[in-house]
């Protein structure tokens, strides 16, 4: 196996292609794993669609804020394959807070960031008391976004995703970043993350 940089078109079109959400990704690094001459694998990084996000996680220079947004491996591959891939993406991006999220709607809960040792930073909407609610729009594939420009046929209560995070560079700029860090580092044995809505610290 090799890994090699790609274009952002290929990402973009092998994502939306092979990846369970099916939409074209932002792309700012994008690698691709080979086997032999056959691409089996995409990590696409891009800049956040969310400022807020982006402030939130590192206040001081929200510009260094990178999420790992799509990740696709051939499941012929072998066991550990997207580790050891991601792994080796990680250190071609430059000095970074790379932020991901595991969806628990397909039921991940981050087993992969914390075999590469990313923190866990909790999930989405802990400090909330009620659950927030998205729309479903009437065209398939769309993103709910769009349900308030076409309607929507459904409303659902949103599920939690599960925060990871990790610092990226050499050694000094790791530390920086580490100490910068707007998201929490947390035990996720004590604060498991939860399939439905919770606040933290309630239930």
């Amino acid at each position: 196996m090799r890994i090699e940089q790609i274009t952002s078109r290929l990402a973009r079109e092998v994502a939306e292609r092979e990846h369970y959400m099916h939409r074209k990704p932002v792309v700012s690094h994008a690698f691709g794993l080979y086997d032999a001459e056959e691409l089996v694998g995409v990590c696409v990084y891009g800049t956040p669609a969310s400022r807020h996000l982006q402030l939130g996680a590192y206040p001081s220079d929200p510009g260094k804020v990178l999420e790992l947004n799509r990740l696709w491996v051939h499941d012929r591959m072998p066991k550990n394959t997207e580790s050891w891939f991601v792994s080796r993406t990680l250190g071609q991006v430059g000095s970074r807070m790379v932020v991901s999220y595991a969806d628990t709607v397909q039921g991940h809960l981050g087993y992969l960031y914390r075999a590469l040792n990313f923190h866990y930073a909790g999930w989405t909407d802990m400090e909330r008391k009620t659950a927030r609610y998205d729309y479903i729009p009437w065209e398939e594939g769309a993103h709910s976004r769009e349900a308030f420009r076409s309607g929507y046929k459904e409303r659902v209560r949103r599920r939690p995703k599960v925060k990871y995070w990790t610092a990226t560079g050499t050694p000094a700029e790791r530390r920086v970043i580490r100490k910068g860090s707007g998201w929490p580092v947390m035990d996720w044995r004590q604060e498991p993350p939860p399939l439905e809505h919770r606040q933290r610290g309630k239930g």
